[in-house]
């Protein structure tokens, strides 16, 4: 069994439900949009481990999807899966950024394999266990500790927290936080990032008033510096 998260974008139904019975009974914990939108947001709320995105969709395309996803360096393999067959098309889909392509139909077992392929490439990246200070964080149970002891994280800090270790060494803004950890669409203040902001740093900083790890940068944002450069 795995704790990886797979996210299947896909506007037909029944597609849509073969693969995710398909992914689930796998052992992958599985989520699905059925249009453009509602699959960036998903996407970028709940950073899953692969993403599974058909080209043709309501709203906007997967091409635009993986645009999206990849200028705001979001890094989690992408899928296509689409009946857009041409070699034009699948150069155009790996050229921005997608990580494989393969054309309907398919076949159920490739499809896993190459998802799972992919998924192996990413564990060898991804670094499981983020330590800061006395802290640390199990990136792949999202468990939280501090000297040894579970903390209980809210979804945005926890978001946050992973947004930070995502981007280090550098200035990001209360605008690029608010559309990677809440989203686009929502209609919130910038003030709500310095509140989560607040929040994180008395859990993860020694001295939430002196801040080692998440530094605050004058009318830009926050910097966020790991261990090794603290």
């Amino acid at each position: 069994m795995t704790n990886e998260k797979i996210l299947i974008i896909e506007d037909d139904p029944s597609i849509l439900r073969g693969l995710r019975d398909n992914f689930a009974r796998a052992g992958y914990a599985v989520s699905g949009a059925l249009e453009g939108n509602l699959g960036l947001q998903l996407a970028r709320t709940e950073r899953p481990d692969l993403i599974v995105l058909d080209i043709m969709l309501p709203g906007i395309n997967g091409w635009e999807i993986v645009s999206e996803l990849r200028a705001m360096e979001l890094e989690m393999p992408i899928l296509i899966v689409s009946a857009l067959g041409r070699e034009d098309q699948i150069i155009k889909g790996l050229n921005l950024g997608a990580d494989d392509y393969m054309t309907k139909p398919f076949s159920i077992h490739e499809l896993l394999a190459r998802a799972g392929s992919l998924l192996r490439r990413r564990r060898k990246q991804f670094v499981q266990i983020a330590r800061l200070g006395k802290c640390e964080l199990n990136r792949m149970s999202k468990e939280f500790r501090r000297e040894g002891a579970l903390v209980e994280l809210t979804p945005k800090e926890l978001g946050l927290l992973e947004f930070f270790l995502d981007h280090p060494h550098r200035a990001v803004t209360r605008a690029q936080i608010l559309i990677a950890v809440w989203g686009a669409d929502v209609f919130i203040t910038e003030r709500s990032v310095d509140r989560v902001v607040t929040l994180l740093r008395q859990n993860v900083e020694d001295d939430a008033s002196r801040p080692r790890f998440i530094r605050t940068v004058q009318k830009i944002g926050y910097r966020f510096e790991p261990p090794e450069a603290a």
